[in-house]
């Protein structure tokens, strides 16, 4: 299946049902139409689209820019459908953002070539979305567990070795992560900041609303800061 939804943007209505029809063919699930690029961009926020065919002009505009504005916003494979003589300026203008530009009349086996590229590019994109919420997990991760090791250093001792043991091994036996259980060690503290050679900097203390809060990933909401004077 290319498209478990796809929406088609089209100021005509003329060959649309030979063109949904030809899409059910192809394995595309739900399609939904809508006639103007307003009307398109009311409903992208709140609507994901695996394809978003664009049959040029619209009502409202060319369709080029949404096109691109699409593609920009979304993860979806976007296809622009518009004249043979204006193919080559179309690519010119939105080939760089991953539009794919199809001449017409429609060509069966260019459209299916289309569709092809649509899918791989909206899964090449969510893969890519999937590895950088994987990255920024780990990198806040890290943060957090900087900030408790350091905690653990002042307020408790420990070498930077031990500390480190300390959260590997409560976050183990407790079966939780490493972040939950740095969030425990800054919540028990109280309070982030530092000391540097005798120095008073600017600290904050921390007063989490309740710690179960802090580790349904609200730890920053949560948080009241106040600066010592």
């Amino acid at each position: 299946m290319y498209s478990e939804r796809t929406l088609i943007i089209s100021g005509s209505e003329k060959g649309l049902d030979g063109v949904i029809g030809f899409l059910k063919t192809c394995g595309c699930g739900s399609v939904a139409v809508v006639s103007s690029g307003s009307e398109a961009r009311r409903m992208i926020p709140h609507d994901d689209y695996d394809l978003i065919l664009i049959n040029t002009p619209l009502k409202d505009e060319f369709g080029h820019q949404l096109a691109v504005k699409l593609c920009e916003s979304t993860c979806s494979g976007v296809i622009l459908i518009c004249k043979a003589d204006l193919a080559e300026e179309m690519v010119n203008r939105t080939g760089d953002y991953g539009v794919c530009v199809v001449s017409k009349p429609l060509n069966k086996q260019e459209l299916v070539k289309a569709l092809r590229i649509g899918s791989a590019f909206r899964h090449r994109l969510l893969t890519m979305q999937k590895e950088n919420n994987k990255l920024r997990t780990k990198l806040e991760e890290m943060r957090y567990v900087s900030r408790a090791k350091f905690l653990l250093i002042s307020e408790q001792g420990m070498t930077e070795e031990a500390a480190h043991r300390y959260i590997e091994k409560s976050a183990m036996d407790t079966r939780r992560t490493r972040k939950e259980v740095s969030l425990e060690v800054i919540a028990k503290y109280g309070y982030f900041g530092f000391i540097q050679k005798g120095r008073r900097t600017n600290a904050c203390l921390i007063y989490a609303a309740g710690l179960q809060k802090l580790l349904n990933n609200k730890a920053i909401d949560n948080i009241v800061s106040i600066k010592i004077k």
